[in-house]
């Protein structure tokens, strides 16, 4: 058994990701906190993804479901032909290779829990 306490994990910076066509939400700036780091599992990986004030992921897949549970503020989840608007404890499953993107409004910001597979890759 392993406890996280999610306020003593290290926010890590993600890198820059292409804003969705016609998003003016604002710059993309992005921390995870990784729960389940990399070979902790032999199934899942888990992190926290903080998304600042308009921030979101730009359109990508996974070659694994993957399931987003909002964990603080509100947020959009959307696919090639549907959108969300999410909030605190809203539960999203995303399945594998669906083309989609997700993150904070444009006048707020966002948090959430998401669960992939061990092996799952994200692609554009």
């Amino acid at each position: 058994m392993r406890l996280v306490r999610i306020a003593n994990v290290e926010h890590v910076p993600l890198g820059p990701a292409e804003p969705v066509p016609g998003w003016s939400g604002g710059e993309v700036h992005r921390t995870r906190q990784p729960i389940i780091p990399e070979g902790e599992s032999d199934f899942f990986n888990a992190s926290v993804v903080n998304f600042q004030t308009g921030a979101q992921t730009g359109w990508h897949r996974h070659s694994s479901d993957q399931i987003l549970v909002i964990t603080v503020g509100n947020g959009i989840v959307a696919n090639e032909s549907e959108e969300h608007h999410v909030g605190v404890g809203d539960v999203v499953q995303i399945k594998a290779g669906e083309n989609h993107w997700h993150g904070a409004t444009a006048d707020g910001y966002m948090g959430h829990i998401t669960i992939t597979m061990k092996d799952s890759t994200a692609s554009r």
